[in-house]
């Protein structure tokens, strides 16, 4: 015998109906704009890194200290900096619960968090059987933290082997 809904299961019903999505479309609304003003401000001088990246520790630490970032001046007033440090903290890598970001987070000290990407002991290990002369040495990549120059997806959050270009030398082939 099967069981008809009591009137309760269709009130419940009718409240998460029209509450959740309203809900959800705010919170996608704010995440978007949130991720679009990321990018516009942090693009403007290198590549928007995918905020899964860094510890929410890091990213505090970045933010805390824009007026010397990285021998620059990038200080931004209170709501656009408040708005960053959200998005960052909402999506950094202590909060998105996935197999790189378990795997960035691996041996990062609590107490020393690291202030480069390219300071992760997880992308040393990533990148340690590439010759010096394919990063540093090569003018179109020069430095680790070039990930667009080699890492065809990474403004999308994308760094599988399969679509590294090495400039000058091609696809890596490990």
């Amino acid at each position: 015998m099967q069981r008809k809904p009591t009137k309760w299961f269709y009130i419940l019903i009718a409240l998460l109906g029209s509450s959740t999505p309203a809900f959800s479309a705010g919170t996608q609304t704010t995440h978007q704009a949130s991720s679009t003003l990321y990018k516009e401000e942090c693009s403007s001088c290198h590549m928007a890194y995918p905020a899964q990246l860094l510890p929410a520790r890091s990213w505090d630490k970045i933010l805390s200290h824009l007026d010397q970032h990285f021998g620059d001046n990038a200080s931004l007033d209170s709501a656009t900096l408040q708005q960053l440090r959200q998005y960052l903290q909402d999506n950094s890598a202590d909060t998105i619960d996935s197999r790189r970001s378990r795997r960035l987070l691996r041996n990062i000290p609590m107490d020393s968090p690291p202030l480069r990407i390219s300071e992760l002991p997880y992308i040393r290990r990533q990148h340690h059987e590439i010759p010096a002369r394919y990063i540093s040495g090569n003018p179109q990549v020069k430095h680790l933290s070039n990930c667009i120059a080699c890492h065809q997806g990474a403004e999308q959050g994308s760094f599988s082997e399969h679509q590294v270009r090495i400039p000058g030398y091609g696809r890596w082939d490990d």
